[in-house]
Formats: C-alpha cells, structure tokens, sequence
C-alpha cells in the first residue's frame, strides 16, 4: 500500500476533501504534528507523497519555530529527488522558500475569504482546470505571500496576489489556496482563528459562514475532480520515473 505522510501545524487545518480521495486512491494516511524532532523517524526520500499542511506561524519564523527548518530541508530533498510533494497554504510558502524564493507579508493585507482565482495557460491544462472561476470559488487565508521560484511553473493567480499556485517539475504542487476544506471542517476555523477573524477589518464569522453555504459544496465537487486528477498525474509520472537514478 501506498502512504501519504501529512504533515499538520493546527488540528483542524487537515486534509479535508482530500483524504477521501488518497484512501480512494489506496493510501494509506499518517499525520505528522508539527514540534520539535517531529521529522526524525522518517526518511524525507521514502513517503509515496508528503503533504505540508496551512498553519498561523510564518514560513520564515524557524527563529521562534525551530522545527519549521527541518521541514524545509525535507523539502529540499524531496524537491531535489522529484518526489510527490504537495503544499498549501504555509505549506505552499515553505517550498517556495525551499526553492530558494523569498517569502513575506503581503503588500494588500490578508486574502480572507471566498473568491475566485484566475487560471494561467499552463493552469489550464493542468488539473488546476477543475478549478478554474467558472467551475467554482476556493477559500483563501493567508497574510504572507511569495515571489515565484525560478524554474516553476505559474499556474494561478488571484485578483489580490499574484502567485496562488505553482508546479515544480511533474510532482510537487503549491497552492496558496485552501482547495481541501469541507463545510463542516470550517465550522472549526471559524473557533480556532476567531483573534484572527476579529483583527481583520470587513471579516466577520457571519459572513465566512454566509459565504461558506453558498460555495463550499461546489467547492468540494470540484475539488475531488481536482485531487484525483493530481494524484493520477503524480502516479503516471511515478511510474515513468520509477527506475530514474536518485540524486544525492
């Protein structure tokens, strides 16, 4: 069986919609909760995929949050070795900085909300397309933003930001984004970021909810198209590449 490591900063920012799709897909799922020495009992090179979950802290505050340079020097040699790699959100932030791209606050406030995002021509023929603005809006929560990594592949943009997504060689994937959440799941977001929330001028719970109920469902339709797209694309470039030297 196949195994999935996610690694998670917050409870309840999890895999959402996509842990139906990777059982479905036959793996098997094993979180990882962010802290000190939490890396140690694995090997960054033998996970069938990684996923690097959202969480409140910034990629670039190793000072206060040590760990969070293990999980970028994971992400190095998984980026390095072409291993199926996903990040969202923080996750999205931490492999940008993994590739060497700068990582900040960003100039137009924190994106919190619903809204659309804008495909580019490669998102467009990628399982992005499942996510295009006429299929459906996706959750943003972020503060910080990047600049795009040289040599990956600008899939998506947003009317506040300009970097929501990118793709590194055929299996890594960063989405600043959240395509995972579930209605039900962000009942708890709305708890666990509620100083967030009210430190956020024109957000309100009220209308997170409001919004919420009108585009969650379709959100969660077309993201299970969006998952099993991916995950197949990762599979097939596996086994095209299965036999490939690894690089050290």
């Amino acid at each position: 069986m196949k195994n999935a490591i996610a690694i998670r900063h917050i409870a309840f920012e999890n895999l959402g919609s996509l842990d139906v799709v990777l059982q479905e897909k036959g793996y098997a799922i094993e979180y990882l909760e962010a802290a000190p020495g939490f890396l140690d009992r694995i090997n960054p090179l033998t996970p069938d995929l990684v996923i690097i979950l959202g969480g409140p802290i910034g990629a670039y505050d190793e000072q206060d949050y040590p760990f969070l340079s293990d999980e970028l020097d994971l992400l190095k040699q998984r980026l390095a070795n072409n291993k199926p790699t996903l990040g969202i959100c923080l996750g999205a932030q931490l492999m940008a900085r993994a590739l060497g791209a700068k990582v900040y606050p960003g100039n137009n406030g924190k994106e919190i909300g619903w809204s659309p995002i804008q495909i580019t021509e490669s998102g467009e023929n990628s399982p992005l397309q499942y996510l295009a603005p006429e299929e459906t809006a996706v959750l943003h929560w972020h503060g910080d933003t990047f600049d795009l990594p040289d040599g990956a592949v600008h899939l998506a943009a947003s009317v506040a930001y300009q970097n929501q997504a990118f793709a590194w060689g055929k299996s890594a994937l960063a989405l600043q984004f959240h395509p995972e959440v579930t209605t039900s799941g962000l009942e708890h977001w709305f708890i666990g970021h509620a100083c967030e929330i009210a430190s956020t001028p024109n957000v309100t719970v009220g209308k997170l909810r409001l919004d919420t109920g009108k585009y969650s469902q379709k959100l969660e339709t077309q993201a299970k198209l969006f998952w099993q797209a991916w995950l197949t694309q990762v599979e097939n470039e596996e086994v095209l590449t299965e036999h490939s030297p690894v690089l050290v």
